[in-house]
């Protein structure tokens, strides 16, 4: 950990309160600061003296306002600067690497892909490492790193298991401080998003919040008092268990009308090979159902019932604010969005509120940017269990 970040660290649990708020909301004057944390004005004033002398926070100017104008320090607004610091995010997929650089807002500032041509966890460390240091050369206040991998993660550390890996027990973590100098934390590649929406993107502010993904899996992300709550089926493939509609398809990924085998595009790809015989990508399925083609349509249309009758379970049950649906799958909703919608109405009272559904369509440097999300909550909440 380098000395500028050390003496970022450690944050009291206050200080740290205040980071957070200003951080994610602001710029925020300390009257409004001291409300949203139920302050008093010494108290805050007591909070934020560390955080500017280390640098983490500092005071900004008003656009308009004069500077006789700002005289007292209630008025003037708090902000972290946001390009002080960068933060490297990857997300590692089966066959590649996708890196970004963020800002300590995650705004994204570069984008590197490697494809990836081996397995072996010393190999593929290597690789995090040159690209580390190639993009270091042009970014050279890296802060921190965040790693995003498809499978379940023990500690912020340790791959337990990745089945597109094939990895079992990889201090992964390790293995990339070693080449890098950097801390690093390493976190299912879900989880990871979900923190990145909570804190910067569709949850900022929201109690009650959901993410779902359909893509190559179907991933679930519940966050509860404003934080992700962790679970220890994260990335075990619980979609497969996850039973929509029990006279639903059979798939080599999934049990019958499983989540997995109605959703992911695997599953809906291996549908439409062996009704045809004939194999399509994910898009020339979506364009053959919107033409009209039966097959394609019908496996689709199964795909959107299964959708909304998802949504509408979780929405029953956890009853959120707001359901964010990404993932490379979410093409589904231009082509049978108006199924999905009835079939959520079909499966909520009639009375209940609306669903509020946002839906994103997420590429692989999203998913590297929700990795760098949790390098930025280590720098902020000094620890690795955001």
């Amino acid at each position: 950990m380098t000395a500028g970040i050390a003496s970022w660290l450690p944050l009291s649990t206050g200080e740290r309160s205040v980071a957070i708020e200003v951080l994610v909301h602001g710029p925020l004057s300390r009257t409004e600061l001291a409300r949203r944390l139920g302050l008093s004005a010494g108290s805050l004033t007591r909070l934020t003296k560390p955080l500017i002398e280390s640098g983490l926070l500092v005071e900004v100017a008003e656009a308009g306002v004069s500077a006789e104008a700002r005289q007292g320090r209630p008025s003037t607004p708090l902000d972290v600067v946001a390009d002080s610091r960068y933060f490297l995010g990857f997300k590692v997929t089966e066959d590649m690497v996708y890196a970004v650089v963020t800002t300590l807002r995650s705004h994204i500032v570069a984008r590197h892909d490697r494809p990836l041509t081996t397995h072996d966890p010393a190999e593929v460390a290597d690789v995090l490492g040159e690209m580390t240091a190639a993009l270091a050369r042009d970014h050279p206040r890296l802060a921190g790193i965040g790693i995003g991998i498809g499978g379940f993660v023990q500690d912020r550390a340790v791959v337990g298991e990745s089945p597109f890996l094939l990895w079992r027990d990889v201090p992964l973590a390790e293995l990339v401080e070693r080449r890098t100098g950097l801390p690093v934390v390493v976190e299912n590649d879900v989880a990871a998003l979900v923190e990145s929406e909570t804190w910067f993107g569709a949850g900022r502010g929201l109690d009650r919040f959901v993410v779902l993904t359909i893509g190559a899996g179907v991933g679930y992300g519940l966050v509860l008092g404003g934080k992700r709550v962790p679970f220890a089926e994260e990335d075990r493939g619980f979609g497969r268990h996850w039973i929509v509609d029990p006279n639903g398809p059979l798939t080599p990924e999934g049990r019958r009308g499983s989540a997995v085998s109605l959703l992911t595009i695997p599953s809906i790809r291996y549908q439409i090979h062996a009704a045809t015989g004939r194999d399509h990508t994910y898009e020339e399925i979506l364009a053959l159902a919107a033409a009209g083609d039966p097959m394609p349509a019908r496996v689709v249309d199964e795909a959107a019932r299964a959708l909304g009758a998802l949504l509408a379970q979780i929405s029953n049950f956890v009853m959120p604010q707001k359901i964010l649906l990404a993932g490379e799958g979410v093409g589904l909703m231009d082509v049978a969005g108006k199924t999905v919608e009835e079939t959520v109405r079909d499966n909520r009272h009639p009375l209940a509120a609306p669903l509020d559904l946002e839906t994103k369509v997420s590429d692989f440097h999203d998913w590297a940017r929700g990795a760098a999300v949790l390098a930025i909550q280590v720098l902020v909440l000094g620890s690795a269990e955001g």
